[in-house]
């Protein structure tokens, strides 16, 4: 019996996405995934293989759907689905993704973890606390979950973050920060804690701008300084605020690595938004401090914690601080409180988000 040739080509086609997929090379790999499709139109194989490329290409709504026909049985596909309909705001059509996964194979700990962020993102803390365990069980990253587990338990002494977390949340959000920032969620927060000096209009010899993302603070204080230098986490961040042309450099790193090494003292330190993803602030204090000149200030802001309590790690994966801890902490390092007040940061769910503004002096 003579081949079909359509079917044949169609081999053909589907090998040679394989070949491209396998080597990264997604457009190409789609392309003859594509083609193949349009010879034998409806094969799982194909329709999941091309749905694999169309979440690599980020497109969500193509990959949902051809994920949905692809091979029925495969966790893989399953969990990819659960993601791509995630990233779509698709919660319920996600959830059942999720579920269908973990019905295949109960021991993929990705499903258990992406489970626990749309229980958490949802308000159901204790189904999100037993979905980390599972994860855990399963292999999931220990640091990572250890602080989501966490997040969702209102410890009494949060765990710091892991180095890991800040750096992928800030290389994914890169693209879309600054817009996101400020004209979806209203931050204000850099505007707000710089607004006293820019107003006192004092001069600042060296600036140091922590976790200076892609430059929100660097455009604003820069007419003020003879030189401003950034240090993030993310590369994607520092790449766009060297691109922004207000620092002099920008180094990638953590920011307790960096401050503890050796560096020119500075006449102001800034923070904005930044310690809510750093915890605990007394390696902080002890850290900054060596690097502010006598008479140098520090200025940042940080979510208000609950009444009484100097700090909590939310739900929301960030950290809120009382006033009292950061005063106490003031005085321990011998800094004198110029300024303290509260204002909004952002908006969270369409309400204001309240904060401490913090200006710190070293004294001489």
């Amino acid at each position: 019996m003579t081949a079909d040739p359509r079917t044949e080509q169609a081999r053909a086609l589907f090998l040679s996405g394989n070949a491209h997929a396998e080597a990264g090379r997604v457009d190409e790999a789609a392309a003859d995934y594509e083609a193949a499709l349009a010879l034998v139109p409806g094969r799982p194989s194909l329709l999941g293989n091309l749905g694999l490329m169309r979440f690599h290409q980020q497109r969500w709504a193509d990959a949902a759907d051809l994920l949905a026909q692809g091979p029925a049985q495969d966790p893989a596909l399953s969990l990819t689905r659960a993601i791509a309909l995630l990233r779509l705001n698709r919660l319920d059509e996600a959830l059942a993704a999720l579920d269908q996964t973990l019905a295949l194979d109960d021991r993929v700990a990705e499903a258990w973890s992406q489970r626990g962020h749309l229980m958490r993102e949802t308000g159901h803390l204790q189904e999100a606390a037993r979905c980390y365990r599972q994860a855990l069980d399963c292999g999931a990253h220990e640091a990572l979950h250890r602080y989501y587990l966490a997040a969702v338990s209102d410890v009494t002494d949060p765990p710091a973050p892991p180095e890991v977390y800040a750096q992928a949340l800030f290389d994914d959000y890169a693209d879309d920060f600054q817009d996101h920032l400020v004209h979806t969620l209203r931050y204000t927060a850099h505007e707000t804690l710089l607004r006293p000096l820019l107003d006192a209009g004092r001069r600042f010899g060296r600036v140091l701008d922590l976790g200076c993302g892609t430059g929100l603070c660097g455009r604003l204080i820069a007419p003020l300084a003879d030189a401003v230098d950034g240090v993030d986490i993310a590369p994607a961040m520092v790449a766009q605020a060297r691109a922004s042309g207000f620092y002099r450099q920008v180094d990638q790193a953590s920011l307790l690595d960096w401050l503890r090494a050796d560096h020119p003292p500075a006449d102001l330190v800034v923070a904005a938004d930044v310690f809510i993803y750093t915890g605990p602030l007394a390696p902080v204090f002890d850290a900054v401090v060596p690097r502010l000149a006598p008479g140098g200030l520090l200025a940042f802001s940080v979510e208000q914690a609950d009444a009484g309590r100097d700090l909590q790690l939310r739900p929301s994966l960030r950290y809120a601080h009382g006033r009292a801890g950061v005063e106490r902490l003031a005085a321990a390092h011998r800094l004198a409180v110029q300024a303290l007040w509260e204002a909004p940061i952002r908006q969270d769910q369409g309400r204001p988000l309240m904060g401490w503004y913090v200006i710190l002096r070293r004294e001489a």
